[in-house]
Formats: C-alpha cells, structure tokens, sequence
C-alpha cells in the first residue's frame, strides 16, 4: 500500500483500516457483524460554552491550584490543632497567609475577565429581529433624506 500525498494521521488511519480489514477477512468476519443495530457509546456533542480566553484561563488555573493547596494546608493545620503538635500554630499562620493569597487569586479571575471582554469585546451576532429593525430604521433615514433632497419645503411642514 502506498502513502503517497498522506499525512500522517491520514497514514495510520489509512493502516488502520486495512489492517482491520485483513482481520476481518481472516475470521471470516464481514462489516456486517459489526453493525449490531445498537447506539455508539460514544457521540460526539458540540460545546454549549465557547472556551474561556487564554489570559482568563491561566488565571483560572492558577486560582484552582492555589485554592486546592490553601484547603490542604488548612486540613493539616485543623489535624495538627487536634492532635496537639507543636506544628499546628505556623501551619494556621500559613493557612490565613495562604487564605488571602487565595483570595487574591479568585479575585485575578475575575479581573482579568473583564479586562479581557473590555479589550476584546463580546463577540455576539445579533438576532435576526434587531437586525431586521436596525434595516427598518435605515430604510426610514433614507427616504427621509432623499424626501428632503426632493422637496426641503415638506420636512417643515413634517417638523411642525
């Protein structure tokens, strides 16, 4: 079999099928055995949200992890309280340092959100129906203008 013109993707696939189909071949198998009638267990569904910015993301990721850290270490300080060691004090200093640094973290996400959308702005198509009156109100200038190119002594009257 020759791969000329095929990427490599396109060459393992490509590969793939023909192994499968030799296979196939050899127990006496046909496509037809495959085709059990039943639903795939995997579908494919396109996303209900658009994938966050990559500043907002890194953000996001980065307060995660902070988060996730500053619970641990207030779980530790909590076990360390309970079981009388000298270690629970630093460790509930660190908790309430590493608490407002989480804060601040949460805080970046957030800000750095909007700082984005401000940047960037939302990329939004309009609904058919505001389009369909911002054509209206364009309509209206327009014959308005021309109405007075033609006849300036009726936008007078039409204005008292």
């Amino acid at each position: 079999m020759r791969h000329q013109g095929l990427v490599p993707g396109e060459i393992r696939a490509a590969t793939e099928e023909s192994d499968t189909r030799g296979v196939r071949a050899e127990c006496g198998e046909s496509d037809a055995f495959m085709d059990t009638g039943r639903a795939p267990l995997w579908q494919e569904e396109p996303a209900v949200r658009r994938r966050m910015a990559d500043p907002v993301r890194t953000a996001a990721v980065r307060a995660v992890i902070i988060v996730a850290l500053t619970l641990i270490q207030a779980m530790v300080a909590f076990l360390c309280t309970l079981a009388g060691s000298w270690f629970a004090f630093p460790a509930v200093l660190g908790t309430v340092a590493s608490t407002v640094v989480a804060t601040w973290a949460v805080l970046d996400v957030w800000v750095t959100r909007q700082v984005w959308v401000q940047r960037n702005g939302v990329r939004s198509q309009p609904s058919s129906t505001a389009r369909e009156l911002r054509r209206e109100r364009r309509r209206a200038r327009r014959r308005q203008r021309r109405a007075s190119r033609e006849d300036p002594s009726r936008i007078d009257r039409a204005a008292a």
